[in-house]
Parts: structure tokens; C-alpha cells; sequence
């Protein structure tokens, strides 16, 4: 199945795409088509990203015969992106990372660094995130 990508004037991206263990890869090279409009959240994106895929592939089974859509909406304030996938959906708990054996890095991840995040309670399954565009403080400010 090929990508499909759509950025339109509102800086959004969406991506209809195959599961499979490429998956996160692809969806995370997809995403330099908003590198201007993501600017200081994009390294934060692109982990958040690719951990939500990669739990699509490992957690819904997203192989290469199913998809998972990928949205992702730049705004001046930040960042919205939303992962959906045909899995059976899921309850979000609180989960530390397996840091012996390297697992349960991704919702981890999602609760540390982005501002909100949550599942959406009907199928498909979605997830989503936003982070927030920090407010730069000048050097020198209030001197």
C-alpha cells in the first residue's frame, strides 16, 4: 500500500499508510513535509510519533494488509496529531517502561512530554497528543 500524503494551507499532514514493522519509519520521514511549520516541537513529534506507530504495529497488529492513519496539525500555539489504527482499542493505564528488557516506552513517552494526550473510546482505535509551543524568554529580559 503507498503513502498517501496531504498537506493542505492549514499545515496539516494525513497519511493513510500499511502497518508492518516499517511503519513508524515511514510515518516519521512523512513528517518533514511540516519540518517549517513544526519547528520547535518537531523533535518531540517525531518520537511521539513513531512511539504511537510502533505501538499500532505491535499492540494492534497493524501488519502490512491493514492501515494506520496518521494526522498531524501545526498551529501557531504547537501541535495536534492523531494515531488510528483497526485494533480492538484499549483503556489507558498507567504503565512504567520495562527498563530491563527495553518495552513500554510509548505511552510513557507520551505522558511525559506531551502537554495532553487520550484515547478516543470508540473504534477505530485513536490516540492523540498536543504539545504546546514554549513561550521564549529574551536574554537579558527584565534586567
Amino acid at each position: 500500500m503507498a503513502i498517501s500524503v496531504y498537506k493542505n494551507m492549514d499545515d496539516e499532514l494525513v497519511l493513510l499508510f500499511a502497518g508492518g514493522p516499517d511503519a513508524p519509519a515511514r510515518a516519521r520521514r512523512a513528517l518533514v513535509a511540516l519540518d517549517g511549520a513544526l519547528a520547535d516541537v518537531r523533535d518531540t513529534v517525531r518520537l511521539l510519533v513513531t512511539e504511537l506507530v510502533s505501538n499500532s504495529v505491535v499492540h494492534a497488529g497493524a501488519g502490512n494488509d491493514s492501515t494506520i492513519e496518521l494526522r498531524v496539525v501545526a498551529h501557531p500555539d504547537g501541535a495536534r496529531v492523531e494515531v488510528e489504527d483497526r485494533g480492538p482499542g484499549f483503556k489507558p493505564v498507567p504503565v512504567e517502561p520495562d527498563r530491563e528488557h527495553g518495552g513500554g516506552f510509548g505511552l510513557f513517552l507520551v505522558d511525559k512530554l506531551a502537554d495532553r494526550w487520550g484515547v478516543a473510546p470508540e473504534r477505530p482505535s485513536r490516540v492523540w497528543f498536543e504539545v504546546d509551543r514554549r513561550a521564549v524568554v529574551a536574554a537579558g529580559a527584565g534586567d
